[in-house]
C-alpha cells in the first residue's frame, strides 16, 4: 500500500487549497536538453534511490542522465512521463498495473508483468523488471510465530481469531474479505494504524497487536528481527521494481544498462540499501554508487 501513491495525491491538493491558486507539481521539471535522461521518482527513500541507482548505472555506460526533483504520487510521475518532464522513472509492477488497469486481478509476476506490456499504450514502456520486490507483507514477531507456529499466511488461517491485525485504514476493505477467501482467516480484530509506520510499529512491538502489515524492503523488519509469514496462495500482488519509461526515448545502451542492473535488484540487497539509507542516514546517492559499483556487470 506505501507504493500505491494515490492517497499522497489528496496531501498534495489539500496544501494547494491551503494556499490559493493551484500550482503545477511539475514546474521544477522541465524537460531535459536532448539526448540527456531526465529519471522522475516519487518522494520516499526507496524510490529515490532507484531513481539514483538508474542515473548512476546510465552514466556508467556513457548516456547522459539527470534526477529530477521528486514529486508526490504516481498520477504526477505518469504525467510528468507524457508531458516529456520526465524519461524514466522507477516503480512497481502490481500497483503501477492497477493504475492502468483498475480491474486487475493479477498477482503473479509473470501475469503481471505480460499484463503490463500491453496496458502500457502508445506513450510509455516497461524494461524488464527486478527480481527484487516492495511488497505487502504480514509480520509476526519471533515470540508470537513461536508460540503459534508460524511459517506462513497458510500457518495463520487458524490461529486468526486468536490474534489482532495491525494495518493500514484500507487494508480491511481491500483485503479482509481476501484473506478469509483463499487462507480461511478472520482476525479477532483490524487495529487501523498507519502504513507500514510508527503506529504500527509500536503495536506491534508493544503486544497490542500480534500481526502487522508492512514491506518486504521496510528496514524495521530486520532491525526487529520479524518474521515475514509467506504468501504461497499470492493474495498480495506482485510488486517488482520495474523502469517505466517514455516510448522511444531510450536507445538500446540506455536499455541494456538498465536491464543489467535491474537483473541484481533482489528484495534482499534493495532492503539492505534503503536500511542505509533510512537508519543509518546515509546519502542516496553514495548508497546508490556502492550498490552499482558492486553489482554492475558482476
Amino acid at each position: 500500500m506505501k507504493r500505491n501513491l494515490a492517497a499522497l495525491a489528496v496531501l498534495v491538493l489539500a496544501a494547494v487549497s491551503a494556499c490559493g491558486a493551484p500550482s503545477d507539481p511539475l514546474k521544477d521539471n522541465a524537460p531535459a536538453a536532448d539526448g540527456t535522461i531526465k529519471i522522475g521518482s516519487v518522494d520516499f527513500p526507496e524510490n529515490k534511490l532507484l531513481a539514483q541507482i538508474y542515473a548512476t548505472v546510465l552514466r556508467e555506460a556513457g548516456v547522459k542522465s539527470e534526477v529530477a526533483s521528486p514529486v508526490s504520487a504516481r498520477e504526477v510521475v505518469l504525467k510528468g512521463l507524457k508531458d516529456g518532464s520526465f524519461t524514466l522513472v522507477p516503480d512497481y509492477s502490481g500497483n503501477l498495473l492497477q493504475a492502468l488497469d483498475p480491474a486487475t486481478t493479477l498477482t503473479k509476476s509473470e501475469d503481471v508483468y505480460n499484463a503490463l506490456k500491453q496496458k502500457t499504450g502508445p506513450d510509455l514502456e516497461v524494461l524488464e523488471p527486478a527480481p527484487g520486490e516492495d511488497k505487502d507483507v504480514l509480520v509476526v514477531t519471533q515470540q508470537v510465530s513461536q508460540q503459534f507456529n508460524l511459517k506462513s499466511m497458510a500457518d495463520l488461517g487458524p490461529k486468526c481469531p486468536q490474534l489482532t491485525l495491525a494495518a493500514a485504514g484500507e487494508w480491511k476493505t481491500r483485503w479482509e474479505a481476501k484473506i478469509k477467501q483463499l487462507y480461511n482467516c478472520t482476525f479477532k480484530e483490524i487495529r487501523s494504524t498507519d502504513a507500514g509506520g510508527p503506529v504500527t510499529l509500536d503495536a506491534i512491538k508493544g503486544g497490542s497487536a500480534q500481526v502487522a502489515n508492512l514491506f518486504t524492503t521496510a528496514s524495521a523488519i530486520s532491525t526487529n528481527n520479524f518474521v515475514q509469514l509467506a504468501d504461497p496462495k499470492n493474495m498480495y500482488p506482485a510488486q517488482n521494481v520495474i523502469p517505466l519509461a517514455k516510448s522511444g526515448k531510450l536507445k538500446d545502451a540506455a536499455k541494456l544498462a538498465l536491464n543489467q542492473i535491474s537483473k541484481k535488484i533482489t528484495t534482499e540487497k534493495l532492503a539492505a540499501a534503503v536500511k542505509r539509507i533510512e537508519v543509518d542516514k546515509e546519502n542516496p546517492q553514495d548508497v546508490a554508487w556502492d550498490f552499482v559499483k558492486q553489482n554492475a556487470g558482476s
